[in-house]
């Protein structure tokens, strides 16, 4: 923990606020911080996959506004501006990216890999969006794009494939 302290000011995984916003801790790696982040999606996908879409986009739309404070509080707390550590906005923007996922891992992987593209590259108008908007609905808004970017990917694939 003190390592941990030394690293990054600001943070206390003690803060529910903090420890869910750097995804369970999956944020703190070292390298890739954003791809180990996207991986606490997995988790909720898992739990949410057979619900309605109604509800599994209600989910959404909740963790989504939950999320612009808990990046926002911890980013603040943090004295910084979307520090890789945090990576709530990973989760979202993966559980978008697995919206009416088919069924299988091969479709899991496909969303995780058109995700990570989308939200590293970020192309035109997510890096606009990114450099612009600031606060917790900056550190969001950027994801939530890559998410409905790759998941249009995803849904093409399954419509082409299946």
């Amino acid at each position: 923990m003190t390592r941990i302290a030394e690293r990054l000011p600001g943070l206390k995984l003690t803060n529910p606020v903090h420890f869910l916003a750097v995804g369970f801790g999956l944020g703190l790696a070292r390298k890739a911080p954003g791809t180990w982040g996207t991986l606490a999606a997995l988790p909720f996908y898992l739990l949410m996959a057979d619900l309605s879409l109604g509800l599994y986009l209600g989910i959404i739309l909740v963790m989504s506004l939950v999320g612009i404070y808990l990046c926002g509080k911890t980013a603040e707390d943090m004295n910084t501006h979307d520090h890789p550590a945090i990576v709530w906005d990973e989760v979202v923007g993966m559980l978008i990216a697995m919206i009416m996922l088919p069924t299988g891992w091969e479709w899991i992987l496909g969303a995780f890999v058109a995700f990570r593209f989308f939200d590293i590259l970020k192309p035109w108008p997510i890096r606009l969006l990114d450099k612009h908007v600031h606060g917790g609905l900056g550190i969001m808004v950027d994801d939530l794009l890559a998410g409905v970017f790759a998941l249009g990917v995803v849904q093409l694939a399954a419509f082409l494939l299946i």
